[in-house]
C-alpha cells in the first residue's frame, strides 16, 4: 500500500499519540494504516509499507486484536490472513472504551472496594476511607453514566454531544428558577419549566440538523 503524504503525516502522527494512550509507537502506526486503508491488509505488506520487522507487526497486531480494535479476515484465493479495523467509528470509540474500562477502571474499583471494607485501625485509617470512599462513588457515578451512554444508538449519540452547551444553561436555568421565583413575588406571570427549557433545546438542536 503506497503511503501518500496526507496517509504518512497521519500515521507518523497517530504512532507519537499511542505513547501518550498507553501504546507503544509501532502498534499505533499499524492502527493508523489499517484505519485509513481502503481494504484489509496481510502483516507481510503492513511491514513493508511501515517499514517495520515482521515479529514487530505481527505483535501489534496480537495486542490490536486483544483490544478487539482490529477484525481478522480471510479473503478469496488467498492463504494470507489480512487485517481491518470496523467500519463505524463509533463501534471503535465504544470498543474502547469498554476495554480502557475492563483493564483500568474495573481494577481500581474492586482495590477501592476491598480498602473500604477494611476496618480501620487508626483516625488516618478512617480519613483515609472517607477520601476513598468518595473517589468510589465518582468512579462508580462516571461509570453508570457511561453505561446508560453506551445503550444509545449513534443517532442519539450524536444528538446527545451536540446538546453541550444547553444542557449547561438549563442546570443554570433551573438553579436560577428559585431565585426568580422569589423576586418577582405576586405578579401573575407564568415560569418557565424544566420541560419547556429542554423543548426549546430540541427545537434549536432540530433547527441545527434542517440546517445541515
Amino acid at each position: 500500500m503506497p503511503l501518500t503524504p496526507i496517509i504518512e503525516a497521519f500515521v507518523l502522527h497517530f504512532g507519537e499519540m499511542g505513547s501518550h494512550w498507553g501504546i507503544n509507537r509501532t502498534v499505533g502506526q499499524i492502527y493508523a494504516l489499517l484505519y485509513v486503508s481502503d481494504r484489509p491488509l496481510p502483516a507481510d505488506e503492513i511491514a513493508e509499507t511501515l517499514g517495520f520487522s515482521r515479529s514487530n507487526v505481527s505483535m501489534g497486531l496480537k495486542e490490536l486484536q486483544s483490544w478487539r480494535l482490529v477484525r481478522l479476515q480471510h479473503l478469496p484465493g488467498d492463504r494470507r490472513e489480512h487485517f481491518s479495523t470496523p467500519d463505524d467509528i463509533w463501534q471503535i470509540v465504544r470498543t474502547l472504551a469498554e476495554e480502557r474500562r475492563r483493564r483500568e477502571i474495573d481494577p481500581t474499583l474492586t482495590v477501592l472496594r476491598d480498602l473500604l471494607m477494611e476496618p480501620p485501625r487508626s483516625e488516618a485509617d478512617r480519613l483515609a476511607q472517607r477520601r476513598l470512599a468518595e473517589m468510589h462513588d465518582l468512579i462508580e457515578l462516571l461509570m453508570r453514566w457511561s453505561e446508560d451512554v453506551q445503550k444509545l444508538d449513534n443517532k442519539d449519540l450524536v444528538q446527545l454531544l451536540r446538546l453541550g452547551g444547553r444542557v449547561v444553561a438549563l442546570l443554570e436555568l433551573k438553579n436560577r428558577l428559585p431565585l426568580l421565583g422569589r423576586g418577582k413575588a405576586g405578579r401573575s406571570r407564568p415560569e418557565t419549566t424544566e420541560a419547556d427549557a429542554l423543548a426549546g433545546a430540541d427545537a434549536n438542536d432540530n433547527n441545527d440538523t434542517d440546517r445541515e
